[in-house]
């Protein structure tokens, strides 16, 4: 009887050590795809960024860490070498070497690609020996080591096999190979992808590093509904859920089996808007552009009751801003560059007046539904807010997957947008987003298509200067004629509590990652 009970117990252990061994998580959205250097959009670059590496990479507290590179020199100011890690090898066996950085680098500066401005940051890559490799600069990159952290390594041998040579580009629709398959050095492997429905994923047995965790198996359920992604964490259905919508985080906060973790994210949310075309695409006003006139921007900013926005909406879980840096310190912590224009109803329909809209006009506004917290409700609530002084918004709220591709043919009049990660830097803020669209990557984000020529000379200042002081004040001086001019009205950055199983332990980190090497799942 004894021995019995010994090998059922043995057996229940076993089998809950296996079972703790998956982590099953979910959020709103799924990823775009699979493909690298096709969309930087978050959640996509986070699931990717389990499978392939960077060069460089981030810890639990977002420093600079080796990861394919292990030492770095920057020979001159316009002169990086790096020392690649030995003995790493891709999923597929082959082994990587200096050739598939510089082919990684090249095709990541590919037009098709958005990552083509931090890939050109990184300057002209040349393959040294077959673990090292050196970066040619125009000029000099104050962040040259955080750009790399930014650029997945791929097999040349393996892309190239697969016709995919070049990113999938994925706003004009194309398919390739590496759409739905991976082939890194990462710690995780593709399983099997079912875009919008499930993709799992396991633990590379020849992972060059250390993992911490014990996940040997992770289920990614992109879970739309809001109630249902409740439900399925409190169920237990699922173990972890990224992004928990702020009414239910109390109740989560009450909840035997559940627990929230909390953290703020470097992320701005923002409205933007076609600043460029004589007639906007979307709108009651024939003939001229409102959008062109600082004073409508201006009318609008005035119009936003952001305090609303953030207590009624968003339950506290979010933090008001006048800056679109994905953290203050983007803006050296200047509270000038972080301060909102005033709620002020009056001002704005004065504003109005004086562009000559006192009855205002109709326009659309395009926004995701499943990309950050509320989306599609911000821009409900903003609706009505611009109502008030005239303006009537047409609201169109679509899946990310409809959305991003729309907006990157600039096929928006107005728009939201989110942006942050891990850099806090203002450079990559600057070059993306504020600067007039150009060669190299340059302004791809920068969807309202305005060109303010101090901004540009700002932003490109700031971007090659070597001096730490005068660095500053180019920044400062960039941000504040951005604030000035109005191009973008900033609302607030995103508050990400997070929500998991009380037996799954994570690292919660201010880029909103989920890191599934650092994941303990214990038993169920």
């Amino acid at each position: 009887m004894k021995l019995r009970h010994a090998a059922a117990l043995a057996a229940i252990t076993l089998a809950f050590a296996a079972q703790a061994q998956t982590l099953r998580w979910a959020s709103q959205g799924d990823a775009q795809t699979m493909d690298p250097h096709s969309q930087n959009e978050l959640l996509t670059n986070s699931i990717n960024g389990q499978v392939y590496d960077t060069l460089v990479t981030r810890d639990k507290q977002l420093g600079i860490a080796p990861a394919l590179a292990t030492e770095w020199t920057q020979v001159t100011p316009t002169l990086w070498r790096m020392k690649l890690r030995p003995n790493v090898k891709f999923h597929d066996g082959t082994p990587f070497t200096a050739d598939d950085v510089v082919f990684s680098v090249q095709r990541a500066a590919h037009s098709a690609s958005p990552f083509r401005a931090y890939a050109v940051a990184l300057g002209a890559p040349r393959k040294v020996d077959n673990l090292t490799v050196e970066f040619a600069l125009q000029q000099f990159n104050p962040i040259f080591l955080q750009h790399a952290t930014t650029i997945y390594i791929m097999s040349k041998a393996w892309s190239e096999k697969n016709n995919a040579a070049a990113p999938l580009d994925f706003k004009n629709k194309e398919d390739k190979y590496t759409n739905t398959n991976m082939n890194g050095t990462g710690p995780y492997m593709l399983v099997s992808r079912q875009p919008d429905t499930r993709t799992t994923f396991r633990r590379n047995p020849a992972y060059w590093g250390r993992i911490e965790g014990n996940v040997q198996e992770v289920v990614y359920t992109p879970i739309k509904s809001d109630a249902t992604r409740t439900a399925a964490l409190i169920s237990g259905e699922v173990d972890f859920v990224l992004d928990p919508v702020p009414q239910d985080i109390p109740r989560m906060r009450q909840t035997p089996g559940v627990k929230v973790i909390d953290g703020l994210e470097n992320r701005a949310i923002f409205i933007g808007m076609d600043q460029a075309r004589d007639e906007l695409l979307y709108s009651s006003v024939k003939g001229k552009n409102p959008f062109k006139d600082v004073r409508v921007r201006r009318a609008l900013y005035h119009a936003v009751d952001i305090e609303a926005i953030k207590t009624r909406l968003m339950r506290g879980q979010a933090l008001p801003t006048g800056s679109i840096t994905p953290s203050p310190l983007g803006g050296y912590n200047d509270p000038e560059i972080e301060k909102r224009l005033p709620f002020d109803l009056a001002r704005a329909k004065a504003l109005m007046a004086e562009a000559g809209y006192p009855n205002g006009f109709e326009v659309q506004l395009d926004c995701p539904n499943n990309r950050y917290i509320n989306d599609e409700e911000i821009c409900t609530s903003l609706a009505a807010m611009w109502s008030q002084i005239g303006v009537k918004v047409k609201v169109v709220a679509q899946p990310r997957a409809t959305y991003f591709p729309k907006a990157e043919k600039l096929d928006v009049s107005m728009y939201m947008l989110g942006w942050g990660g891990a850099i806090t830097d203002a450079e990559t803020t600057l070059t993306p987003i504020m600067r007039s669209r150009g060669e190299g990557g340059v302004g791809y984000y920068n969807w309202g298509n305005f060109k303010n020529p101090k901004l540009d000379e700002l932003a490109v200042a700031s971007g090659k200067e070597p001096d730490p002081a005068k660095r500053e004040q180019l920044v400062k001086a960039a941000l504040k004629e951005h604030n000035e001019q109005v191009h973008h009205i900033p609302l607030h950055r995103q508050v990400i509590p997070w929500a998991a199983r009380a037996n799954v332990n994570v690292v919660h980190r201010a880029d909103n990652w989920l890191e599934w090497q650092w994941v303990t799942v214990g038993p169920r």
